[in-house]
């Protein structure tokens, strides 16, 4: 494991073509992290496509340490909320390279992304985490994040996505 490293300045950058390895690296380490590395299948050609192709469908933000060496990102897209009429902001990834945490490279990520909302009028800013990284969990909740007990996440993929499809 790398020795933890320090750092005098975190510069946070928009994800370009150039920084698709990087991203996929990134989110291949944040699978091992989540304990869900078996289902990665994203490609480099894929993100460059989801992220730079004819129809964006995501935007990345890029974390760098003195180095430029790309330590940490976060991928999101817009949303809607029917009921406040606006877009928001939904955070599907989040990540910082384990060395180089407790160095407010996640908050300054997470604050490029508020400010991001606030410049577009966004509504909301939303994420998930999983219920056993108590680590996030307390870090979100220091930034002032708040639970919404009261909604469960669904998902259809795979087989049941097809099915539904298909017979609709």
């Amino acid at each position: 494991m790398p020795e933890p490293v320090a750092m005098t300045a975190t510069r946070i950058d928009a994800a370009t073509p150039a920084d698709v390895s990087d991203i996929l690296r990134l989110i291949k380490a944040l699978a091992d992290y989540e304990r869900l590395a078996h289902e990665v299948v994203a490609s480099e050609s894929m993100i460059h496509e989801a992220l730079f192709g004819t129809a964006p469908k995501a935007e990345a933000l890029i974390a760098r340490r003195d180095d430029a060496q790309a330590v940490g990102f976060a991928l999101y897209f817009h949303n809607f909320s029917t009921f406040l009429g606006r877009a928001g902001i939904y955070l599907e990834d989040l990540f910082v390279e384990p060395h180089c945490r407790g160095h407010g490279i996640g908050k300054a990520l997470l604050a490029r992304l508020a400010a991001l909302a606030v410049e577009r009028g966004c509504g909301r800013f939303e994420w998930s985490v999983l219920d056993w990284n108590a680590p996030s969990i307390a870090f979100y909740e220091s930034l002032g994040a708040k639970k919404l007990s009261e909604w469960h996440v669904y998902r259809l993929s795979g087989d049941a996505l097809h099915a539904l499809a298909r017979d609709g």
